[in-house]
């Protein structure tokens, strides 16, 4: 048994020793790769406040920000973190799709939404993280995408608590309106991030922060409404075991918003968290936290309150959130491509006049 527990240490300790390698491969193989920079070489819209060092050149080909994954600078563990969520959530799917018909049984939509609005945020994320820095273009096109990501996973985060987690009293008030108001405050938040973005030089930092802070907030107020409604009037009598997976989510969520918000750990200690310890990073994880509970607390209402849910939504009421879903999606991507072109716009008249 000890030979047995030593060769597989042995194993473990032998690929990790190989993942280590893997930026020197990458540099070997592509000794060309121009190194990091600071905040003083790279255009004011891509600098990040109190991050000072860590910067990647602007210009270069996509082979090179493709391969910059694997490098060390101030965005590759924002990178990686959602590139790493992304891949759990790609397994639950998995998982799930074992015990659940996500093609024959209407009740598992709003569920499968929310893992697919899941896979959407972080993917659109690390292609923002990876990408953005090529180009001003490129970074307001892939920023604006993560923005797209951002306002469909809350309508996914809105549909679950809605569907599953409700009780009766709250679904009396708010049956006809729950949704469609989701869909209005997810494309107000997608078009307050964008617009904040855009205005990225012409306002200051704390009013840009409104535009993508309080839309957001609304609309995680009123989708976690259900949520905040059963937690509330839980007791440790019942039996309710996707409670505590409700619980982590609401922690969770108040933690990356908290660090979305104040970037305090920068600001405390300038220069040391140029590449580990961004609060843009410990937004990442918390948030990643967040979704994964929520699908494990989804899942459990799925499975134990059918009874419930299935009294209180009436047959082909899931075919309209899903429409609600598709509605979301194509507005905020339209929000989207509406900024674009004002950005594009802007950089025409920069480019003439210079």
């Amino acid at each position: 048994m000890a030979t047995i527990v030593m060769e597989r240490i042995g194993r473990v300790f032998i690929s990790l020793q190989q993942i280590r390698q893997v930026p020197r491969m990458l540099t070997e193989a592509a000794p060309s790769m121009p190194g990091t920079i600071r905040d003083t070489e790279v255009p004011s819209y891509f600098r990040e406040r109190y991050i000072s060092t860590g910067y990647r050149p602007l210009n270069q080909n996509w082979r090179y920000y493709l391969l910059s994954m694997f490098q060390r600078h101030n965005e590759t563990l924002n990178i990686w973190t959602h590139l790493l969520a992304f891949l759990i959530f790609l397994v639950k799917l998995r998982q799930l799709a074992e015990t659940v018909d996500f093609v024959s049984d209407p009740h598992s939509w709003p569920l499968l939404i929310l893992i697919l609005s899941s896979l959407n945020y972080t993917a659109f994320s690390v292609a923002a993280h990876l990408l953005g820095g090529k180009s001003e273009l490129c970074h307001y096109t892939f920023f604006f995408l993560d923005y797209v990501g951002v306002a469909q996973y809350q309508y996914g985060s809105a549909i679950v608590h809605f569907y599953y987690a409700v009780d009766e009293s709250l679904h009396r008030h708010v049956h006809g309106i729950f949704m469609p108001t989701a869909t209005v405050l997810s494309c107000l938040s997608c078009l307050g991030c964008c617009y904040g973005k855009y205005c990225n030089h012409s306002l200051p930092t704390w009013v840009r922060k409104v535009c993508q802070v309080v839309p957001s907030a609304l609309a995680y107020f009123w989708d976690s409404s259900p949520v905040a409604k059963r937690l509330l009037s839980w007791s440790t009598a019942s039996d309710d075991p996707a409670i505590f997976y409700h619980y982590g989510q609401v922690a969770f969520f108040l933690s990356c918003s908290f660090f979305f918000t104040f970037p305090l750990l920068e600001r405390f200690f300038p220069g040391r968290c140029d590449f580990v310890g961004q609060s843009h990073q410990m937004f990442h994880i918390f948030l990643s936290c967040c979704t994964l509970c929520q699908i494990h607390a989804s899942h459990l209402d799925f499975v134990g309150r059918r009874k419930l849910y299935t009294s209180l939504h009436y047959s082909g009421e899931v075919a309209v959130f899903v429409g609600l879903y598709v509605v979301t999606l194509v507005v905020c991507v339209l929000i989207g491509a509406f900024m674009l072109r004002k950005v594009k716009q802007v950089l025409d008249l920069k480019t003439k006049s210079t």
